[in-house]
């Protein structure tokens, strides 16, 4: 058994043995075989390799020699580009050349004539000063003449002298200041009044005077009951959600809102109403009515805003600036709606500065915002004026802008003439008939403070304040006051005045000196 195996194994290595001599044989072979071929192979790609690089030296000598050729050529015309540039250099050094020997020439020729106009103005100058001296000789002989004659030394005539010229000036002086006053004064009226007549007949805008108090129409007394409800609680509730007074009295199908505040009277209004429209009045409901109108009014209180500027042709304007000027609607200045008023001013002063050749955007937007103040809570303290520069500065206004709200009653210095303009915009719309209400007593006191002021002056008699304190009438003391003081009299009363006091429109001032010769005859 164990010489079997071992006979088999024997036999398996020779096979392993013979099966690797024929196979290393055979791989001889085929290597070989294989080594030919490849040396063919790379033999051919050899001589392709050389062709290649043969034809690849030809295409890159001829585009060297192309590029070669171009530089040439660029060269060849930069050279004669810049040969060309000498010679034009050239000429024009010679034709400098020759304007300086011209140039030389002259100076040369005036040289010589300035020497001989030397020569003659020495001599001149030498004749000029024995004249003088023949002439002060002469002057001092006449002035002794003169002293023997008048009796007077050469200081006291000259005093003299000087007194009647000083005199004499100020008298010419007097005429001459008036005259031009008059004129200018003439010219200046004239040209602004046909402007400020112009704006005012090219803008036309209704006028009506705020009250505090709003009337609701309800169609039976009945209502009125419901409105109060059980122990006066519905009025309550309305009165507290409000801040307005409700008056409900003896009138007839009609019920009285009462506030200084118009927008809160204008959510009463409307929630009142709406209340009696739908019956259901009770505090809660109340309460939600009254909500929902405010927050209808504060969304067209935005509209409103946005309306006024597209009205106006502006655009840019800060959103919250644009709150600010619909809040306007809802806001008086001595009974005036505000809102109408700075639309009026807005076009006035663009009409006006049309006619002066100012930016008519920047003035009509400036004539929009100057009382823009107005629209700020009261918890803020300050004058309206200053409040709107700061609201203006605050969101980027234009600084023409911002300058004419808060110089419009000169709290601060005015920048441009755009704010003067807003200034006489201000007053124009304020004054006209109708416009505005004004206390009784604060309107006694403008007429008192106006006599009080022209009366201050020295030589004045009586003052009488007539047309309403648009006109004052000074009459003065004839003997005190001459006719060319009386001119400049009525000129400081009216600068004193428009520095002094706050009115709208403008004050005529007239002085009146009048004389009276009285004789009996016997």
């Amino acid at each position: 058994m164990q010489l079997d195996l071992f006979m088999v194994l024997i036999i398996t290595v020779a096979t392993a043995v013979l099966t690797f001599i024929f196979g290393w044989f055979i791989n001889s072979k085929i290597g070989k075989n294989n080594v030919a071929v490849a040396k063919e192979k790379s033999q051919k790609i050899v001589e392709e390799a050389e062709k290649e690089a043969k034809h690849i030296k030809r295409e890159k000598l001829l585009e060297v020699k192309d590029e070669w050729l171009k530089k040439k050529q660029e060269f060849d015309t930069e050279v004669n580009t810049k040969k060309q540039k000498l010679l034009n250099h050239e000429k024009q050094l010679e034709t400098r050349e020759e304007n300086l020997e011209k140039k030389f020439d002259l100076v040369t020729q005036k040289e010589k004539t300035n020497k001989e106009l030397e020569k003659t103005v020495q001599t001149l100058k030498e004749d000029i000063e024995r004249k003088h001296n023949d002439l002060d000789i002469l002057i001092a002989e006449q002035n002794v003449r003169l002293e023997k004659t008048a009796g007077l030394t050469s200081d006291e005539a000259k005093k003299m002298l000087m007194e009647n010229m000083i005199s004499k000036a100020k008298s010419d002086a007097s005429q001459a200041i008036k005259e031009v006053r008059d004129q200018a004064k003439a010219e200046a009226k004239k040209e602004a009044q046909r402007i400020v007549v112009q704006a005012i007949q090219r803008t036309a805008v209704d006028h009506s005077v705020e009250s505090t108090v709003s009337v609701v129409q309800i169609q039976n007394d009945e209502m009125k009951g419901r409105i109060i409800g059980r122990e006066g609680r519905n009025i309550r509730a309305f009165e507290a959600a409000t801040g307005v007074d409700v008056i409900v009295d003896d009138t007839p199908e009609a019920v009285i809102l009462s506030a200084f505040d118009q927008f809160r009277r204008e959510v009463a209004r409307i929630s009142l109403e709406r209340l009696i429209a739908d019956g259901r009045i009770h505090p809660a409901r109340i309460e939600e009515v009254v909500e929902k109108v405010q927050q209808e009014l504060d969304e067209e209180i935005q509209r409103e805003g946005e309306n006024t500027l597209i009205q106006l042709g502006l655009h840019g304007v800060h959103r919250e600036l644009i709150k600010h000027i619909g809040k306007m609607k809802y806001r008086s200045s001595y009974g005036q709606n505000l809102l109408q008023h700075s639309i009026e001013v807005a076009y006035l002063t663009g009409i006006m500065a049309a006619e002066l050749g100012f930016d008519t955007n920047l003035a009509k937007r400036a004539g929009l915002m100057h009382d823009i103040g107005k629209t700020i809570d009261k918890d803020v303290e300050g004058p309206h004026a200053l409040l709107g520069y700061d609201l203006t500065k605050k969101y980027n206004e234009h600084p023409i802008v911002v300058n004419a709200v808060g110089s419009h009653h000169e709290d601060i210095e005015m920048e441009h003439p755009i704010a003067a303009l807003v200034q006489a915009a201000d007053a124009i719309s304020g004054a006209r008939p109708g416009a505005r209400r004004e206390p009784l007593e604060s309107y006694v006191k403008r007429l008192e403070n106006l006599e009080a002021l022209a009366k201050s002056f020295e030589g004045v008699a009586k003052t009488y304040a007539i047309q309403a304190g648009r006109e004052v009438r000074v009459v003065v003391e004839p003997d005190k006051v001459d006719d060319a003081v009386a001119d400049r009299l009525s000129y400081e009363i009216a600068t004193k005045i428009q520095e002094e006091m706050e009115y709208p429109g403008q004050i005529k001032v007239m002085v009146i000196r009048e004389v009276r010769k009285i004789s009996y005859a016997k």
